[in-house]
């Protein structure tokens, strides 16, 4: 089991982000919004994943920058979890709703509740 969230499992093809946010599906469980789409990748990764936090809703890069890392913290310790025996690939982008600061205790169930959402709702079809 691998906590590790390198280089090879980070979304940074604006090709695959905008054809996320233009084809993707959505799933909301406050103050995470995960929008995913079922995509083929180069390498043999399974999940490619990226964070975002507000600008409008957070005007400091400080707490941007420190939700983010939240955000990227919960999703490392919880992926092998969820994801160890999945097969299909999926592109994943984690956006923070919120206007107020948080904790990694919020964020970590938050990011539990929306990780079997999404396992119940792939899992249907």
């Amino acid at each position: 089991m691998s906590f590790k969230y390198g280089k090879k499992d980070k979304l940074k093809s604006k090709k695959h982000i905008e054809q996320l946010f233009n084809e993707g599906k959505a799933i909301t469980v406050f103050p995470l919004r995960l929008i995913y789409l079922k995509t083929e990748f180069e390498n043999a990764v399974n999940l490619k994943t990226g964070v975002t936090v507000s600008k409008r809703l957070h005007k400091t890069a400080v707490t941007r920058n420190r939700i983010k890392r939240i955000l990227r913290e919960a999703y490392r310790l919880n992926k092998p979890l969820y994801f160890n025996n999945s097969s299909a690939s999926y592109a994943f982008m984690i956006l923070y709703l919120s206007k107020d600061g948080t904790t990694f205790d919020k964020i970590n169930t938050s990011m539990k509740l929306l990780f079997e959402k999404f396992i119940q709702k792939t899992s249907e079809k």
